[in-house]
């Protein structure tokens, strides 16, 4: 008799009216929501801590690039070459010295970043065609800050290029 009944109200035999409800309860959901809060919470940091961290390695990789090419130019043509750091406009301009006594632009100053970040001085670093490395301007070492992280390049005398951080925050 009970399950006649059950079959009239569209019920399977067997189930009750209990299992009818379909959803989710405010509690369950506040509760995925608050999961996805802290989960958030704790990604952030490190979302920007890859992002702060890429940002200064890309202008570390750009300067170090800028000088080891310019180091290579001056070995494989034959006479001097610099590249110029301009601290005012975080940009870098190649020049050459073919013949004369006046260094040439070699293309147009080129950005070693677009994000906000600060050089602390204007360097010119010279380079011979036997090798030799040597500032006109500033010194062989000049640092870029960004976001409290200061990376210092040094360029020795034959030209190899050192990074070292301050911070160890954000690795270099």
């Amino acid at each position: 008799m009970l399950q006649a009944q059950a079959q009239r109200n569209g019920q399977l035999p067997g189930t009750s009216l209990r299992g009818k409800s379909r959803g989710f309860t405010m509690i369950e959901i506040a509760m995925a929501m608050l999961i996805g809060l802290v989960v958030t919470a704790i990604a952030i940091p490190q979302i920007q801590y890859g992002l702060y961290s890429y940002r200064l390695n890309s202008s570390i990789s750009m300067a170090t690039w800028a000088i080891q090419s310019t180091r290579f130019q001056a070995l494989s043509k034959g006479y001097p070459y610099q590249v110029v750091f301009t601290a005012s406009s975080m940009n870098y301009q190649i020049q050459n010295l073919p013949s004369g006594s006046t260094y040439a632009n070699v293309g147009n100053p080129i950005p070693v970043t677009s994000w906000p970040m600060t050089m602390n001085q204007n360097t010119t670093i010279n380079f011979q065609p036997n090798g030799m490395v040597s500032a006109t301007v500033g010194s062989n070492s000049f640092t870029i800050t960004y976001q409290g992280v200061t990376a210092t390049i040094t360029v020795s005398n034959y030209g190899n290029v050192t990074v070292s951080c301050s911070n160890n925050t954000i690795t270099c």
